[in-house]
C-alpha cells in the first residue's frame, strides 16, 4: 500500500520481553501552546477514486486503507515518521525466541455503538481474514508473520479456528508463530488486521459497511456517502482518546487532480494531490511554495507482466521491455518531483535493504540496452514487419495516462518499431477485479510498504502470496525468503534479501520504473501532518485547523 525511510524505530526488534507504553498525548493532535484554534474544525480532502470496499479484510489498495485508518484501529499505530506506537494495544511483549507475542489491550477502547473492543474481536477478524470464504486479497499476509497454521487454513486443509491467535482473556491477545519474527508487532499495523464488529458483520453480511450499519472503533464514524462524489467522516464520541481529537468532520471528495487543484485555489479543498505538469509551472510553485510538500516514499511503480499468457510467458520478451525503457525520461521529464529511477522492486533505503544493488545492465548505456533488447525480440520471433503486440492496462487517472503514453512511445522508439503496445484504461474497482482474474497481459502496478522492512516488498512475490497475481514462481526465491527468518544477525538478513532481489530480477517478471516521491498541497492553516511519513500515512485525529 504506499511509502517509508530508515528512521523507523523497530521497537519490536529490541530484546525479548520488552514492554512498551506511551502516554495518551502521543496519539492525538499536538496543538502547540499559544495556538488559537479555528471555530470550525473541519477538513476537506481529495481522493482520486471511489474506495472499492470499506471492509478491512477485503481491501487491497492504499486508497481504501486510508479510510480504514480513520474508521478503525488496530493493535498498533504509527506516528508521523512511521515509528510504531500503541493503538488498541497499550503494550506488548515478545518471548526470548520471538515466536510468541502477547498484546495487552486498553480497557477503555470501544466500538462506535458503545460495545467494548476485546481480544476476541481481533481473533474473529484475523480468522475471517484467512478463511477461504472471505476471499481476502491479503489472506496470506499472516503467513509473512509465520503465524501458526495460516497456509493450511488458506488452502482449506484446516479450519480458521486453528489459527495461531487466541484471546487469553478479554484484554490479552497472544500470537503463536512458527519461526522467529522479531518485527511481528510492527506487522500488525496493517489494515487487514484491524478488528471488525462480529455481530454487525454477521447480521448484515456484505452490507455491514453501509453508513447506516457501519460499526467501527476508530476516531471517526462513517457519515454520508455518495458514490463517486464524496464520503463524510464524523468524529466518534466513543473513541478511547476522543478528548484529545480536534477535527470534528472530514469530507473526502472524489476528484481528479485538476478539479481538486481548482477547488484548492478557491479554498474548497484543504489537501490535494499536485499534478506533475502543474508542478513544473514556476508560477504555480512560486505562488504556493510553502504549501507544497514533497518527500521520498517507500513505494515502487511497475508494469507487471502476466507470466501465464503470451507474449510474457517468454523471458526474452520480458527482458527486452525491461531493458528498452528509459526510466529517466519518465522520472525527470514526465514527473520531475523526486522519483528515483530503478530496475529493482525493493528500495535499498528501506529497513534491511541496504545491500540491494541495481543489476549489472543498469550501468550500460541506453544504446547498449536497446541493442540487447532488439536482439532478444528478434530471437523471440518479432521484427518491424511482425512487431510484438500487446496491451498496457491502467486505471483511469491522468497521471497514469501520461506515464503510459511516455512508456509506450519510448518502447516504440528504442525498439525501432518492433513493439506495438496499445493502451486501455478502466475505473479503479474494475481494474482491481481484472487483475484479480488475471485477465490482462501487461498492467500498471504499485506497491507501497506496509512496514519498514524489505520483506514487505519481497514477500509480495512469494509463490503462495495473494498479491502475486502474475504467476511468478521460484523455489530459490521462496527458500531465500524463508531463510531470512532464521538469520542470526541483521547483516545476514540484509544479505539474504539482496540475494532474493537478485533472483527476482533474473526472471524479469515486471518492469520496475521508479521509487515513489510524495507531492501534495495543503492549506497552511491545517496542521498536524507535514508529509514526513515515508509510507504517506496520516490520521485525521492528529490534525487541527488554526484560526
Amino acid at each position: 500500500m504506499w511509502e517509508k525511510t530508515q528512521k523507523l524505530v523497530k521497537l519490536s526488534t529490541l530484546t525479548a520481553s520488552i514492554l512498551l507504553a506511551l502516554s495518551p498525548s502521543a496519539f492525538a493532535a499536538k496543538v502547540p501552546e499559544g495556538v488559537t484554534l479555528a471555530d470550525k474544525q473541519e477538513v476537506r480532502i481529495q481522493a482520486t477514486a471511489e474506495p472499492a470496499t470499506l471492509d478491512p479484510q477485503k481491501m487491497e489498495g492504499s486508497s481504501e486503507s486510508y479510510y480504514a485508518r480513520q474508521l478503525l484501529e488496530g493493535l498498533v499505530n504509527t506516528d508521523d515518521e512511521d515509528n510504531i506506537i500503541p493503538g488498541v494495544a497499550e503494550r506488548w511483549e515478545s518471548s526470548a525466541d520471538s515466536q510468541t507475542v502477547t498484546f495487552y489491550l486498553r480497557k477503555n477502547a470501544k466500538w462506535s455503538n458503545g460495545d467494548p473492543v476485546t481480544a476476541h474481536d481481533f481473533v474473529y477478524a484475523w480468522q475471517r481474514l484467512v478463511d477461504p470464504k472471505t476471499a481476502s486479497p491479503y489472506a496470506t499476509y499472516l503467513e509473512f508473520m509465520k503465524m501458526e497454521n495460516v497456509a493450511d487454513i488458506v488452502a482449506g486443509k484446516k479450519s480458521p479456528d486453528t489459527l495461531g491467535v487466541k484471546a487469553l482473556d478479554d484484554y490479552t491477545l497472544q500470537l503463536t508463530l512458527t519461526a522467529p519474527v522479531p518485527y511481528a508487532a510492527e506487522l500488525t499495523q496493517h489494515t487487514s488486521l484491524y478488528p471488525v464488529h462480529k455481530a454487525t458483520v454477521e447480521k448484515y453480511g456484505d452490507n455491514w459497511t453501509r453508513p447506516e450499519h457501519f460499526v467501527g472503533n476508530g476516531a471517526y464514524k462513517l457519515g454520508e456517502r455518495i458514490l463517486n462524489e464524496k464520503v463524510d467522516l464524523e468524529r466518534s464520541s466513543t473513541y478511547w482518546n476522543n478528548d484529545e481529537t480536534v477535527i470534528n468532520k472530514a469530507t473526502i471528495y472524489i476528484l481528479n487532480e485538476n478539479a481538486a487543484i481548482a477547488r484548492f485555489r478557491t479554498g474548497e479543498i484543504d489537501i490535494a494531490n499536485v499534478p506533475s505538469t502543474l508542478y513544473k509551472d514556476p508560477k504555480f510553485r512560486q505562488q504556493f511554495d510553502s504549501q507544497i510538500h514533497n518527500s521520498r516514499k517507500l513505494g515502487t511503480f511497475t508494469y507487471e507482466m502476466n507470466l501465464a499468457k503470451a507474449p510474457f510467458d517468454d523471458i526474452r520478451v520480458r527482458k527486452a521491455l525491461d531493458l528498452a525503457l528509459e526510466r529517466e525520461v519518465i522520472t525527470d521529464k514526465v514527473l520531475g518531483f523526486g522519483q528515483m529511477p530503478t530496475y529493482r522492486f525493493t528500495p535499498n533505503y528501506i529497513g534491511a535493504g541496504e545491500k540491494i544493488k541495481q543489476p549489472e545492465y543498469a550501468s550500460w548505456t541506453q544504446q547498449q540496452r536497446n541493442e540487447e533488447a532488439k536482439k532478444l525480440l528478434k530471437e523471440a520471433g518479432y521484427s518491424k514487419s511482425k512487431p510484438l503486440k500487446t496491451e498496457l492496462l491502467y486505471n483511469t487517472n491522468e497521471g497514469l495516462k501520461n506515464i503510459a503514453v511516455a512508456a509506450t512511445s519510448i518502447w516504440k522508439k528504442n525498439l525501432d518499431g518492433m513493439a506495438d503496445i496499445t493502451l486501455r484504461n478502466i475505473e479503479w474497482k474494475t481494474f482491481l477485479d481484472t487483475k484479480q482474474q488475471k485477465n490482462y497481459t501487461l498492467a500498471f502496478s504499485a506497491w507501497i510498504a506496509d512496514y519498514n522492512d524489505a520483506s514487505t516488498f519481497l514477500t509480495y512475490y512469494l509463490s503462495n502470496s495473494e498479491q502475486n497475481k502474475i504467476g511468478f514462481k521460484s523455489e530459490k526465491f521462496d527458500k531465500l525468503i524463508n531463510d531470512s527468518y532464521y538469520a542470526k544477525t541483521p547483516e545476514e538478513r540484509a544479505e539474504i534479501y539482496a540475494q532474493a532481489e537478485d533472483e527476482l530480477g533474473k526472471h524479469h517478471p515486471f518492469v520496475a520504473i521508479y521509487h515513489y516521491a510524495g507531492l501534495f498541497i495543503k492549506n497552511p492553516k491545517l496542521k498536524g501532518y507535514e508529509g514526513k511519513s515515508p509510507q504517506g500515512v496520516y490520521f485525521l485525529r492528529d490534525l487541527y485547523v488554526e484560526k
